[in-house]
């Protein structure tokens, strides 16, 4: 669950997902100034970056994906 895509051709490189993210998930490429996902395990599908992004680049899964143990 949490992130799972940032489209780079619509990021204009705001940074306001990167100031957003409580958990400091997102970073900002300095060469090409687009966000990118830099630890994406520490997600915790707050789904604030997706929220905020003025240019929708940002899509967040709330499903969670662990697999749950069945009984015998």
């Amino acid at each position: 669950m949490g992130i799972r895509h940032i489209d780079v051709r619509l990021c204009n490189g705001c940074n306001i997902c990167v100031e957003d993210c409580p958990l400091d998930v997102l970073r900002l490429d300095e060469a090409t100034k687009k966000a990118y996902i830099a630890y994406l395990r520490d997600c915790q599908s707050c789904f604030l970056c997706q929220s905020e992004c003025p240019q929708d680049a940002i899509r967040c899964v709330a499903v969670h994906e662990r697999r749950m143990p069945k009984a015998w």
